[in-house]
């Protein structure tokens, strides 16, 4: 499968499934299973969508290596501060039964509406409590999703 090599050096596979609308239990297990069978390796989920313990079901079942398997999720917008990030993090890794994600992103960009007092610091000390985890290598990329480039 071709492969993006992200700007610190991680390759992406180019393909992945995408498991938005895809409901926690069986139907979210089965097409993790069929979509591993059928040769994905890159699976994205997000907290939002309340699926991953039936996706961190469907991996471990399935029994591949950790490291063949590309895992992304994403942080809520409720989980914004250093404290929820951390446990937000922790809580989908545990749901996933891995202990570490290959990409990690902001789901969506926090703003002023959001966040009236301070929504810059908010998004900057998240941040920062990513880039730890990053740094201890609980992740092995953090970005971003759903921002335009004003944000």
């Amino acid at each position: 499968m071709n492969k993006f090599t992200l700007n610190n050096g991680i390759e992406i596979p180019t393909i992945g499934l995408g498991t938005w609308h895809i409901e926690e239990g069986e139907k979210a297990y089965r097409s993790v299973i069929t979509a591993l069978e059928a040769g994905y390796r890159h699976i994205d989920t997000a907290a939002a969508y309340g699926n991953e313990k039936s996706i961190g079901r469907a991996l471990h079942d399935f029994g591949l290596p950790r490291k063949e398997i590309f895992l992304t999720t994403k942080l809520w917008n409720t989980d914004r501060s250093p404290e929820k990030a951390k446990q937000a993090l922790q809580d989908s890794m545990e749901k996933l039964q891995v202990d570490y994600l290959d990409l990690y992103l902001i789901h969506w960009p926090a703003n002023a509406k959001q966040f009236p007092n301070d929504w810059a610091k908010i998004n900057a000390e998240t941040w920062e409590e990513l880039s730890k985890a990053y740094e201890n290598k609980t992740l092995r990329a953090i970005g971003v999703s759903n921002f335009m480039v004003e944000y």
